[in-house]
This record gives structure tokens, C-alpha cells and sequence, in this order.
């Protein structure tokens, strides 16, 4: 069969890696993919945005799978238009991606299905939401409603920088994402992700991570993409695992079938695992990024078939299998992130890392030159991965090949996994 993969980062790396490992590929496209993902498929020239040019590049090479790996192109519908050109793809509708492409659609989501989140308030003018921050207090959350990249959520510490907030979203900081807010109560807990294999009816449980949000050590400093990530999430129990399901997961799909616009594709759900059990922060309707670069080296199944089996709802009765080895990966990203970040420096001695017993580096911002030098090209550059029977043992093979590349344009943070080593260990 041959896959036409959407994407460009280092989340589309970790998907083509594990998708050209399938017995089933005849050819994987790539659009526009990057270096890494050029050895794994071919990259091509296509604009994702012009969804006639995606259809008949599929017609013209006879793709047979689409697989979408960024938010962007389901929250514009492309899976809509690849399905009516009698296409198969694998992600949700553009009404299903409304539980990423609007904060307050999810909230009033949660509200029908009973699904346990934080206490919230929706606006569409600046004023009344600084008098509720001011009647709530802090710390509190506020939120763009729409696609920000990243950048849409603050955790203000005080009134002060929630207004701040709501001042810079109402006055187009975010563009239209930050047309309305949500405000939401500061959840008190260990934050997870859990992701969920969907095919409309069937929920099947992938596996759990956990990401790290702000650029500096200790949690400070302003959020990011994800600065590094490690697979499975301790925190995420077998009884909370169940409860996210029992709770959270089937009850949204149930609604979301009820509404007519049933959920096909990957479901993250980022929750807060407080003392009363597991709560929603929110919902992504894709693959996480760093947190697939985790994911894929852990699964033991043919990724292609389970994304088939999405994509033409065969997922009942299936179970995933997991190689039992922890993940972890370290973002290496380029000076200046998450502003404006330094592009244009050589990254050497990427082979050096990949050498290493148990080590993958995935390529998420970098580029390769007419004279065959690769070079930084976006914020977050790298995602060196590793496996190990415990987490410290994948942190300590991780660290150790990052030191391997010559990148000196590049830097990261040297916690990754802390908290999870520290459970290991009995220190937590």
C-alpha cells in the first residue's frame, strides 16, 4: 500500500519511522517531511492547504492511506474533502476537530457527557473576563479559544498576569484564535497524557506520557512546544488508567457519536491527576509532539494495520501490544526558543548519536543544504530518544548520545524524566 503522510516535524519523523517498518508499505510520501523523514520515505512538494493539489496527487500515485500528523489540516477539514474523493485517511472530521480547534466546544463537551475537567467561564470581551479573574483570584488559566501553536495558554501566578493575558488575546496577539478565551480554574495534581486509538465506536487504549511544557530546568520559564518526554506516565496507574477510560474517553465519544460526528483517529487527552482521580485539561485530536517520538519506539504492532483498522472502524475487539521498555526523549532545540530562534547553524555528528545501542534521533526543525550540510531551520530541532528498562536507564542512554552531536547553536534541558527516576527510585 502505498502512505502519503502529512507533515513536517518531529512527531511526522516518529510516525514514518514506525510506518516504513510495515510489511504492508509499498511507498511512503512524505509532504513536506524533512531530512529524517527522508530516509525513511520520499519527501514531496505539496501544498497541504490546497486540497484539491492532495487529492489528486493521491489519484495521480495511487495512495491508498492518508495519514494527517499535524492539527492544522483536520481542523480545516482535509480528512472531509479526502473522504468525499473516496479516499481512506486516518484522523477525525473537521467537526470532530473541533475538540482541538476550540477550547469552549470541549468545555461545553464535558458539560453534556459528565466528563470531570476544571470549573470554567467563556468570553468574548476583554473586560468582563478581568472582572471574573479578579472575583476568582489566582493562580488561574486562561485560554485562547482556537489554534495558538503552543502558545495559547497562560498559567497565571497572579491577577495581574491573567489580565495581561486576556489583554494581549483580545488585542490579536494570537490572531483569531484569541477571538474568545476560557478561563479556567488552576488544577491542582500531576499532569499525563493518555492517547486513545478511535474508529467512531471503538476506544482502544494506546499507551501514556508525560511532557515537559516550560524551556528551563525545574519547570521554569515560559511554556514551549515540549521540551522532552518520556513513555509510560507512572502516575498513570492501571486504576487511573481505567477510570480516564470509564470517565473521561467513552463518555466523550459516546456524545460525540450522539451528535452526529463520531471521532475517528488519535485522541490525546491531556488530564491533571488530582486527589479526587483523573480531570481533563483538554483534548488534542492528533499525535503528540514530543510525545509520539516516545510512543512509536514502544509499540509493538504494525502501526499501518492499526491505523487501516481507524481509518474502516475494525477496532473492536483489538488489543495493542507495548514493548515493555520505558522511552525518553530530550528535546534539543536552537537558541532564543521559544522566541525567535536562531536558524541557519550546522548540526554535525548526528550519526554518532544514532550509533548508540537503543538511541533514534528525530528530526523536527532542521534542513539540508545544496552543499549536503545539515542545518537548524525552527525552534525545536531534534528529539534524541531512547529506550531503557527503566527510565534512568533511558534518560542516562539519552543524555549520552545528545552529548554525541556537535551542535553548538543548540541547547536543552538536562531534567528530562526527573520526576519519573525520582518515583523509581523512592524519592517521590
Amino acid at each position: 500500500m502505498k502512505v502519503l503522510l502529512i507533515g513536517s516535524g518531529g512527531r511526522e519523523h516518529a510516525l514514518a519511522w514506525a510506518l516504513a517498518k510495515s510489511p504492508r508499505l509499498e511507498k511512503l510520501f512524505v509532504a513536506p517531511g524533512n531530512p529524517g523523514t527522508a530516509a525513511c520515505g520520499e519527501n514531496v512538494v505539496l501544498d497541504v492547504a490546497d486540497h484539491r493539489a492532495v487529492i489528486d496527487f493521491c489519484r495521480l500515485q495511487g495512495v491508498g492511506l492518508v495519514v494527517v500528523g499535524p492539527e492544522a489540516p483536520l481542523v480545516a477539514g482535509l480528512v472531509d474533502d479526502l473522504d468525499a474523493a473516496g479516499i481512506r485517511c486516518f484522523g477525525p472530521s473537521r467537526a470532530a476537530a473541533r475538540l482541538e480547534g476550540s477550547k469552549a466546544f470541549t468545555k461545553a463537551l464535558c458539560d453534556e457527557a459528565g466528563v470531570p475537567t476544571a470549573a470554567y467561564a467563556r468570553f468574548t470581551a476583554a473586560e468582563p473576563a478581568k472582572a471574573y479573574v479578579r472575583a476568582q483570584g489566582a493562580p488561574i488559566v486562561v485560554k485562547a479559544d482556537g489554534l495558538a501553536a503552543g502558545k495559547g495558554v497562560v498559567v497565571a501566578a497572579s491577577v495581574e498576569e491573567a489580565e495581561a493575558a486576556i489583554d494581549m488575546m483580545f488585542s490579536g496577539g494570537l490572531g483569531s484564535a484569541g477571538a474568545e478565551v476560557v478561563i479556567e480554574e488552576c488544577l491542582v495534581g500531576e499532569e499525563a497524557s493518555f492517547f486513545v486509538l478511535c474508529d467512531g465506536d471503538t476506544a482502544l487504549p494506546l499507551a501514556s506520557a508525560q511532557d515537559h511544557k516550560r524551556v528551563g530546568d525545574d519547570d521554569t520559564g515560559p511554556n514551549t512546544g515540549g521540551m522532552g518526554a518520556y513513555s509510560p506516565a507512572p502516575v498513570m496507574t492501571s486504576e487511573i488508567e481505567r477510570r480516564t477510560m470509564e470517565e473521561i474517553i467513552l463518555p466523550s465519544i459516546r456524545t460525540m457519536k450522539a451528535r452526529g460526528t463520531p471521532f475517528r483517529g488519535v485522541l490525546f487527552a491531556g488530564l491533571m491527576i488530582t486527589a479526587a482521580g483523573p480531570k481533563l485539561i483538554e483534548y488534542n485530536v492528533r499525535f503528540g509532539d514530543p510525545e509520539c517520538e516516545v510512543l512509536m519506539p514502544r509499540l509493538a504492532e504494525d502501526l499501518l494495520d492499526l491505523l487501516l483498522a481507524s481509518a474502516e472502524g475494525r477496532l473492536a475487539g483489538r488489543k495493542i501490544a507495548w514493548r515493555p521498555e520505558a522511552a525518553l526523549t530530550v528535546v534539543f532545540a536552537a537558541e532564543n526558543y521559544p522566541g525567535k530562534p536562531v536558524t541557519g547553524t550546522e548540526i554535525r555528528a548526528i550519526e554518532a548519536a544514532e550509533a548508540k545501542p537503543d538511541v533514534l534521533v528525530f528530526h523536527a526543525g532542521t534542513k539540508r543544504e545544496a552543499d549536503g550540510r545539515l542545518v537548524a531551520a525552527g525552534g525545536r530541532v531534534l528529539a534524541v530518544t531512547a529506550l531503557g528498562s527503566t527510565v534512568r536507564e533511558a534518560q542516562t542512554k539519552a543524555y549520552d548520545a545528545l552529548k554525541a552531536i556537535d551542535w553548538p547553536g543548540g541547547f536543552h534541558r538536562t531534567d528530562i524524566g526527573r520526576r519519573a527516576v525520582d518515583r523509581e527510585e523512592g524519592r517521590a
